[in-house]
């Protein structure tokens, strides 16, 4: 069973950028979209971005253009570049399979991005 682990979160200013990254204890290659994930406080987890094993990426409107996932499968690492950061940015971020396709593995501990001045 593939374990993920997310890291790369802080505390940043509005407008400021983060690179998070999640590491797989196993073969990502294998699962075709995987997907960055957001929860926020009192809100349900929510898929802000994905991408297939060959490089094809898809976003929620509210990060389009700001956000860019990216992927190793090589290094089985997923990564999510965050511009322009919003204070509804605020969230714990989780990677993890995209669930339009795939049943979700295990959850990881996340990591908490929080955007504040």
């Amino acid at each position: 069973q593939v374990q993920l682990v997310e890291s790369g979160g802080g505390l940043v200013q509005p407008g400021g950028s983060l690179r998070l990254s999640c590491a797989a204890s196993g073969s990502i290659f294998s699962i075709n979209v995987m997907g960055w994930y957001r929860q926020a406080p009192g809100k349900q987890r929510e898929l802000v971005a994905a991408i297939t094993s060959g490089g094809s990426t898809n976003y929620a409107d509210s990060v389009k253009g700001r956000f860019t996932i990216s992927r190793d499968n090589a290094e089985n690492t997923l990564y999510l570049q965050m511009n322009s950061l919003k204070p509804e940015d605020t969230a714990v971020y989780y990677c993890n399979a995209d669930y339009r396709f795939i049943s979700p593995l295990d959850w990881g501990q996340g990591t908490q991005v929080t955007v504040s001045s």
